[in-house]
């Protein structure tokens, strides 16, 4: 097997009590690294320090993730001006918090019949919110629900 030193040398290929002794005299471990090459490749190395450093990275990178949840706000295609208004100081503040808004219109009965309506109201809703959020998904009508996804503006 070929075998790299804890410096990252080559020491060469060797058999594998010669790269176990060697490891030994160090106070380190013979780790594995590349079983599938031709020879395979180990390398000299303290482990333990190694999974350390390992889960260290790993953590950094979740802390620099952004995170944002999808926050749901449901109308009705009749919904009222003053109700329709309350709803965007809604959707307007989840924006601003970095969220994205999924813009609900909730067809009963005969209302089924005019998803017009629904599509005013979500039409109504991108004006309203133009200025803090772009529309991610365009509208869709599944069933009851006609649904479009806004998030928030790019900086």
């Amino acid at each position: 097997m070929r075998v790299i030193d804890d410096e990252g040398g080559q020491l060469g290929v060797l058999d594998i009590d010669r790269a176990l002794e060697l490891a030994r005299e160090q106070g380190l471990d013979l780790v594995e690294v590349s079983p599938q090459a031709e020879p395979p490749v180990c390398r000299i190395m303290d482990y333990g320090k190694y999974k350390y450093q390992q889960a260290k990275r790993s953590s950094e990178a979740k802390k620099k993730q952004v995170k944002f949840e999808i926050k749901e706000v449901k109308m009705r295609p009749k919904t009222d001006d003053h109700d329709f208004l309350f709803k965007m100081k809604h959707a307007r503040r989840f924006l601003e918090e970095g969220n994205k808004v999924k813009m609900t219109i909730m067809f009963r009965g005969r209302e089924n019949a005019h998803p017009d309506q629904g599509m005013m109201q979500l039409t109504k809703a991108v004006e309203a919110l133009k200025d803090i959020g772009q529309v991610e998904a365009q509208p869709s009508k599944m069933g009851r629900f006609m649904t479009m996804m806004i998030g928030p503006l790019k900086k």
